[in-house]
């Protein structure tokens, strides 16, 4: 089956993002866990599981599609000095998700590619209930007074 160069570029996009992010979230959960965090260590590694879960997703996509996932580097980890500052930095990553899965989207909707849409659509959606649970924590912190841990 022949793919789409531009959308073949947006999955190849979308799994290395999702291997950064579990990357990121498996480090901030090692780092939880060596802080005594062991709420927020649990909480970093349900997120690792999810953004593999994603990223399997995009690479049975792929495979389906005759596109071999090979990806070759990942961004340093962003690990924060506090749990505020790992929320944060997570935080732009997943603007960056919601970013990218917005445009894939529109981009497969262009091309009529309903399979695409679909797995773009799904992926936006929970990137932005991750976002929110994002913020909902933030705030959580910010009312219990935890500026730095």
């Amino acid at each position: 089956m022949r793919v789409d160069p531009r959308l073949s570029g947006y999955l190849s996009r979308a799994l290395d993002h999702e291997m950064a992010a579990v990357q990121q979230y498996m480090s901030q959960a090692l780092l939880c866990d060596m802080w005594g965090m062991s709420d927020a260590a649990r909480q970093m590694q349900h997120e690792v599981e999810e953004e593999l879960e994603h990223a399997q997703r995009i690479m049975r996509f792929m495979l389906a599609r005759g596109l071999i996932p090979a990806r070759t580097q990942l961004p340093p980890v962003r690990p924060g000095r506090s749990l505020q500052d790992m929320l944060l930095i997570d935080r732009e990553l997943e603007i960056e998700a919601i970013h990218l899965y917005d445009e894939a989207a529109r981009y497969s909707q262009r091309i009529r590619d309903q399979e695409a849409l679909h797995l773009f659509a799904q992926l936006l959606q929970e990137e932005q209930q991750h976002l929110a649970s994002l913020d909902g924590w933030l705030q959580e912190l910010a009312r219990q007074g935890v500026a730095n841990g």
